[in-house]
């Protein structure tokens, strides 16, 4: 946490203060966007998203631990487990009309608006594809690191888990894209993996190189 942020008191101090929940909504909010538009490519379901991090931050604001990282890297924790969260509801829905019902109204300029962050995040949708085939706890640390930019203590505090776990995860991760990269490089498909909903976007194998870069 930086010094602004120690002055500031963080999260716990924000949901205290409605003046200072603002100024933390405004600090945060294209950060958070961001992460949301590279997951999901509907403009409704961005702002719906982005709507519900920031109320889960009202019931999560005593987790954050200044030494564990940035608040940026604590929001992008919470903004996970909301995004999985909506993953495994839409997965479950049987009728379409189901995933707009509720849903508030977007002024069209809002909606302009967030179409613009959709396309500009979409390299980042690519990249998340390309890790499809990565096990769960893997890829969520290659996410946060590769496309989301966190350190690694901070995808650690991000995730819950110890840094050396973390770690663990991401060479394992890096090894196995490498593998998988020689192996198209070769002409050998990869072995088939289970479907999973990552939006549009095709694994990009151009993009495998974004994982295996330096932390």
């Amino acid at each position: 946490m930086d010094d602004a942020e120690r002055l500031r008191g963080g999260p716990a101090a924000a949901v205290r203060d409605p003046r200072l929940f603002e100024e933390f909504y405004r600090r945060h909010v294209d950060a958070v966007m961001r992460f949301v538009a590279r997951r999901v490519d509907d403009p409704h379901t961005a702002a719906d998203l982005t709507a519900e991090i920031f109320l889960a931050v009202l019931d999560s604001a005593h987790t954050y631990r200044p030494r564990l990282g940035s608040e940026t890297a604590w929001l992008y924790g919470i903004a996970r487990n909301v995004v999985s969260s909506e993953r495994r509801r839409v997965a479950r829905e049987t009728e379409r009309d189901l995933r707009i019902s509720g849903r508030r109204l977007l002024e069209p300029d809002d909606i302009t608006r967030i179409e613009d962050r959709l396309d500009a995040e979409s390299p980042g949708r690519r990249a998340l594809a390309a890790l499809a085939r990565l096990p769960e706890g893997e890829r969520a640390v290659m996410e946060l690191i590769a496309v989301d930019q966190l350190t690694v203590t901070e995808a650690a505090a991000a995730l819950g888990i110890r840094q050396v776990t973390a770690r663990v995860r991401l060479h394992r991760a890096r090894k196995a894209l490498r593998e998988e990269s020689a192996a198209r490089a070769a002409g050998t498909p990869p072995p088939a993996v289970p479907a999973r909903p990552t939006g549009p976007e095709a694994p990009d194998p151009s993009l495998l190189h974004v994982a295996r870069g330096e932390a």
